[in-house]
């Protein structure tokens, strides 16, 4: 199957995947990603996905996809380019891509909009999203287990509640195996800056963090950690090449079976605007394969708290939580909901600094 690239807006790149059958006979389906599918992390899994799709359901689909897309007005001329040029879906995979979604959604309520970490639902706009949360206190347990100097440097792209949440749900599983653990977090504001991501993990490593996590897109933290000869988790898709030695593992992002659900939904006329939000149960997410450096009985802890978590015998934010103050916010006996966890602007115990506002 050929693709011939196009010039669609600003520094996006549109590559058409074109087959031998009319583009008539297929269902058009768009692809808008924020980062380059280059970027061996967030944006390159989507685009798995789309190849998932592709390989699934051949000639009955013609993909397209849009990278590099700035989550604003560029978003939204991208977005309408796609609906206006044939697409009947279009997955738009950014939490900055909501409005310009919504927008164009009520403009075309022909097409159907699967828009990724976002809230806003519309008939035609549905909403999707893994619980990186989960993955979040696997790993909080491992870096537990594994730092010395009980400093953990934590790279953030946006204080948006998903990234919020998954700090909190990583620090309580950190500090449960390791109570004298903290986390220092450094924002470096985009989802993809190999620059900005190398300097945010050398600056954490300078205030004494032996163990770097990352919720942005690019490998750098993986190489600088490997470079200093320390610990690392990577982030959406397996990044243990660019740090054999210094990956532990990542919480991978896995959208092959939701993107082939939904494009066959189409296909069939079973359609319809929901929200879903899954897990390691769902398979939407799992962990890449542990350093072999990785203690037989940590491997054994992390394995139990990920089974506990499938079978619902464990919850991420389960009570009793405290804020940084000592608050009580979660209390004994409970654990955080939907709601909360979606909306999360607060810090627990144990994270050093304030969420941006």
């Amino acid at each position: 199957m050929g693709k011939t690239l196009l010039g669609l807006a600003g520094a996006a790149v549109v590559a058409l995947s074109v087959g031998a059958a009319a583009a008539q006979d297929k269902l058009k389906v768009g692809f808008v990603y924020v980062g380059p599918i280059s970027d061996h992390g967030y944006s390159y899994q989507h685009d798995q996905g789309r190849l998932a799709v592709e390989k699934t359901l051949g000639d009955k689909v013609s993909t397209t996809y849009v990278e590099n897309v700035p989550e604003g007005a560029d978003a939204e001329r991208v977005i309408e380019q796609l609906a206006a040029s044939g697409h009947k879906l279009i997955f738009t995979t950014s939490f900055g891509f909501m409005n310009p979604t919504l927008k164009v959604a009520q403009r075309y309520p022909d097409v159907k909009f699967e828009h990724a970490t976002g809230y806003k639902r519309a008939a035609n706009v549905a909403t999707y999203s893994a619980r990186f949360y989960e993955g979040r206190t696997v790993v909080g347990a491992i870096a537990g287990k594994m730092t010395k100097s009980n400093v953990i440097g934590y790279i953030g792209s946006f204080p948006i509640p998903e990234v919020v949440s998954g700090i909190n749900a990583f620090t309580i599983a950190l500090r449960e195996q390791n109570p004298k653990a903290e986390v220092r977090v450094v924002w470096v504001n985009s989802w993809y800056d190999p620059g900005k991501e190398a300097e945010a993990a050398k600056a954490l490593i300078d205030q004494g963090a032996d163990v770097i996590v990352q919720h942005t897109d690019s490998p750098a933290p993986i190489q600088t950690a490997q470079e200093r000869g320390l610990w690392s988790v990577g982030q959406s898709s397996d990044m243990t090449r660019f740090g054999p030695k210094s990956h532990l593992t990542a919480i991978v992002d896995d959208w092959n079976g939701y993107y082939v659900d939904r494009v066959k939904a189409v296909l069939d006329g079973t359609w319809k605007a929901v929200d879903t939000w899954g897990g390691f149960k769902d398979k939407m997410l799992f962990l890449a394969p542990y350093n072999p450096a990785i203690p037989a009985d940590v491997v054994a802890l992390a394995d139990t708290i990920k089974a506990d978590i499938m079978s619902g015998k464990r919850h991420s934010f389960q009570g009793p939580v405290k804020d940084q103050s000592g608050k009580v916010v979660i209390p004994e006996g409970k654990s955080a909901t939907d709601e909360q966890i979606l909306k999360m602007d607060w810090y627990v115990e144990g994270v050093q600094g304030k969420v941006p506002k």
